[in-house]
């Protein structure tokens, strides 16, 4: 079938980069605007790559649930996240992920997560104890201190407090210090754009070795005990593969995805609620309400979440305006088709997250925070696809039901004990990793709940 052009329309860019700078500089700006100007597929040039851009629940659908087999996920062609997280979950594809994946996916079936909940608010409550009324804290520091605890607790049976603050800075490291890669490009001209000093790659390579040597030790220590803990961990040196136990680098793999994404989704998941809620202290109020309501000023459990939807209602508004991923990519493997246009095998298309769930033909008032638009007596129909701020399909996060009980427990849990508001003369800016965290962190001062 002919089409009206061999590409989408998009900017042209400067000679040899393309849109190189925006792209790299201020993707979050850059996409909105260029799906402002240009429409809802748009062709991107960086470098000598075209990529594609689809905003429209539709391209959601046709690349994450419709033909999913079309495509590997750009994570698993190379890259930082492959390079510290190997063939675990994130990074693997084919056959291989979705043995990985029936691997895995018992330590997140619902009975299983809901055993998880008391460790959630009690560690929650451990939290509150080391804080006081009108002091200062870091929320981004405070907040990957406690989900650390909680996957390495729910996950591997590790209770430390110590080591989830050393994990905590590790992962730092190799977030902060890690090279910015493009879609497709790779080798020396990949570290070149990337723009990494020869001092930042040492740290994020230390901070890898630092969080191997853990995940190694833990391993090691297990084949020692030879101990069944009725963790995730005793059920992947449990596994047998045919004839053959999963090697110590599958298990490291899968550890090591499971425990950062296992925090890092939560973690800035509850920071963006807080700052949130701080901006719109009727929302907060009204959230406030509903856990008074209910759980009286007693910790909650798994039981009263169903009594709590306003509560649900803040949290999937949080995720359509911070979503936890902001974009995903997708490498076709074969020839495909997006609104008339063929593109062949290797082209990569980008979905955003941030944009899509920002349109105003599909939210009516995407610059406001409410929560309300999630009660179903509103009639508000969401597109397919207009929503998935943890991916779709056969690869949509499988830690999604347990980050959806955790931020709710967390979150019932602290906010009946402290109203934490934006401490003066900060900026709170998002930095789009592979996830979005708040930039220059974010300072909360401590206000009680009267």
């Amino acid at each position: 079938m002919a089409t009206q052009a061999t590409l989408p329309p998009g900017p042209k860019g400067l000679p040899f980069i393309g849109n190189l700078l925006p792209f790299r500089n201020d993707p979050l700006h850059f996409m909105t605007a260029v799906q402002q100007r240009y429409g809802d597929l748009v062709s991107v040039r960086l470098l000598h790559h075209n990529v594609i851009c689809g905003f429209r629940p539709e391209h959601v659908r046709y690349c994450l649930m419709e033909h999913p087999r079309s495509f590997h996920s750009i994570q698993s062609q190379g890259g930082n996240l492959r390079n510290l997280l190997g063939e675990g979950l994130l990074t693997s594809e084919g056959d291989f992920h979705r043995q990985q994946r029936r691997l895995v996916q018992p330590a997140f079936h619902r009975q299983r997560i809901e055993q998880y909940a008391d460790t959630m608010v009690n560690y929650t409550l451990e939290t509150l104890e080391g804080w006081q009324a009108g002091c200062e804290v870091d929320m981004t520091s405070q907040m990957q201190q406690l989900t650390l605890r909680i996957i390495l607790k729910t996950m591997f049976n590790i209770e430390s407090r110590e080591q989830a603050v050393t994990l905590g800075r590790a992962f730092n490291t190799v977030i902060g210090q890690a090279p910015r890669r493009l879609p497709g490009v790779r080798g020396p001209l990949a570290r070149l754009i990337g723009n990494t000093t020869k001092e930042q790659m040492a740290r994020f390579e230390a901070g890898r070795a630092q969080l191997d040597a853990f995940v190694y030790t833990l391993i090691q220590q297990r084949h020692t005990d030879e101990q069944d803990q009725g963790d995730i961990l005793s059920m992947l040196m449990a596994t047998h593969e045919g004839d053959e136990s999963l090697s110590d680098r599958q298990i490291r793999d899968q550890v090591m995805t499971l425990i950062a994404a296992g925090h890092e989704t939560a973690q800035n998941s509850l920071c963006w609620t807080l700052y949130l809620l701080a901006q719109y202290p009727g929302v907060h109020e009204k959230l406030l309400a509903e856990l008074r309501t209910v759980l009286h000023g007693r910790a909650p459990t798994t039981k009263d979440l169903a009594q709590l939807p306003y509560l649900e209602w803040v949290m999937n508004e949080s995720w359509r305006v911070y979503p936890p991923a902001w974009r995903v990519g997708r490498q076709a493997i074969e020839p495909i088709e997006l609104d008339g246009y063929h593109f062949p095998a290797g082209t990569i298309v980008l979905l955003h997250q941030w944009v899509t769930h920002k349109i105003p033909e599909i939210w009516g008032d995407p610059e406001n925070f409410r929560p309300e638009r999630w009660d179903p007596t509103q009639n508000q129909k969401v597109p397919q696809g207009a929503y998935f701020p943890f991916g779709g399909g056969p690869r949509i996060c499988i830690g999604m039901p347990f980050a959806q009980m955790e931020v709710r427990l967390v979150l019932a849990t602290l906010l009946q004990h402290y109203n934490p508001r934006l401490a003066p003369n900060q900026q709170i800016v998002p930095l789009p990793r592979v996830t979005l965290r708040p930039r220059y962190g974010m300072r909360m001062i401590l206000q009680p709940v009267s």
